[in-house]
C-alpha cells in the first residue's frame, strides 16, 4: 500500500477512516479485474467482424451485442457480476451491466451515446503487471468544505469531452459552489449512481497530480448544504489504462490553483 510519507493513521478516527478508504481503492483497482485489467475496448460496426484478442466475431444490434462463434457455447453469463446461466447454442446476446466469463477473462457490454463496444478484461493484463500501488496527498481536514449546491435550469447543457475526443452535450445536475483555501470555486456536477460527480483538475494536474480527478459527494441537504471532501478526490480510470473513455473536466471545473488532497497519480513498479 502507498501511503503519504507524512502519513500516521494512528493518531486519529480522519486519518483512519481515510486510510480505510485508500486501502480499499488500491485493492479495488489492482484486483484481478479491476481497473487496471482493462486491456480493449472494441467499437462494433453493424456486420460481424472479428476482433483481435477475443473468440467469435461481434457486432452491434438494436438488441444489443451479439458474439458468435464455436467458442462461446457453454461459457458463463454474468450480470452485474453474477452467474446468470450458460451461454446455449454458439450466439449470444449481451446487453447493459452484462459480461461473458471466458476463462480468467470477461467480455463485457459497454455503451456510449448509442454506440456500443465490447471490453476485454484480461488480469494478466501489462498495466495490472506494473501497478504498485496509488500514490496520494497526506489528508488534511483544511479541504473537507461545506458548499451549497444549485440545482440546474431545465434548459441548461454543458459540452463534455472525452479523452478519446468524443463531445456530447448534457444537462448537469447542478452547481456546487465551494470557498476553497485559495479561492471560490463552483463546480458543476451531475448525477451518478445516487451521488453528485465532479470531473475536475487544479493547479496540481500533470505534474504533482494526473492531468484531472474525479470527485463523488453525497446528494445535498434539504438547505442545499453539500460537503465536498478533497481527500477522498480519486484517479479516473484512463490512468490505470488507455483503453478507458473518461470525461475531461468542463470548462467550469479547471482550476487554477492547487488542491493539494485526494490521489495523485498511479505508482509503477520499477
Amino acid at each position: 500500500m502507498a501511503l503519504p510519507d507524512s502519513f500516521d493513521s494512528s493518531t486519529d478516527t480522519f486519518a483512519a477512516d481515510w486510510a480505510s478508504w485508500h486501502e480499499a481503492r488500491e485493492r479495488g483497482t489492482g484486483s484481478p479485474l479491476g481497473l487496471a485489467s482493462l486491456v480493449a475496448t472494441h467499437w462494433l460496426a453493424g456486420a460481424p467482424s472479428e476482433y483481435e484478442g477475443v473468440p467469435g466475431t461481434w457486432q452491434a444490434a438494436p438488441e444489443g451485442i451479439v458474439g458468435t462463434g464455436d467458442e462461446l457455447e457453454g461459457l458463463t453469463l454474468l450480470q452485474g457480476g453474477r452467474p446468470i446461466g450458460a451461454i446455449s447454442g454458439t450466439t449470444v446476446t449481451l446487453t447493459a451491466g452484462q459480461d461473458v466469463e471466458w476463462g480468467e477473462k470477461r467480455l463485457r457490454y459497454f455503451e456510449r451515446d448509442g454506440a456500443l463496444a465490447l471490453r476485454l478484461l484480461d488480469p494478466d493484463a501489462p498495466t495490472r503487471a506494473v501497478l504498485h500501488g496509488i500514490d496520494a496527498f497526506a489528508p488534511t481536514e483544511e479541504f473537507v468544505l461545506a458548499g451549497r449546491f444549485r440545482p440546474a435550469e431545465p434548459e441548461t447543457s454543458v459540452e463534455f469531452t472525452t479523452i478519446d475526443g468524443h463531445r456530447s452535450e448534457d444537462a448537469p445536475a447542478g452547481f456546487v459552489d465551494l470557498d476553497l483555501p485559495d479561492g471560490p470555486a463552483s463546480l458543476t456536477v451531475t448525477l451518478e449512481r445516487g451521488r453528485l460527480h465532479a470531473v475536475f483538475a487544479d493547479g496540481t494536474s500533470g505534474a504533482e497530480s494526473y492531468r484531472f480527478r474525479f470527485l463523488d459527494l453525497a446528494l445535498p441537504a434539504d438547505d442545499g448544504t453539500v460537503v465536498a471532501d478533497f481527500n477522498r478526490a480519486y484517479l479516473p480510470p484512463c490512468a490505470f489504462s488507455d483503453f478507458y473513455v473518461c470525461p475531461l473536466p468542463p470548462a467550469g471545473n479547471r482550476l487554477g490553483f492547487p488542491i493539494r488532497a485526494g490521489e495523485r497519480n498511479v505508482l509503477l513498479a520499477d
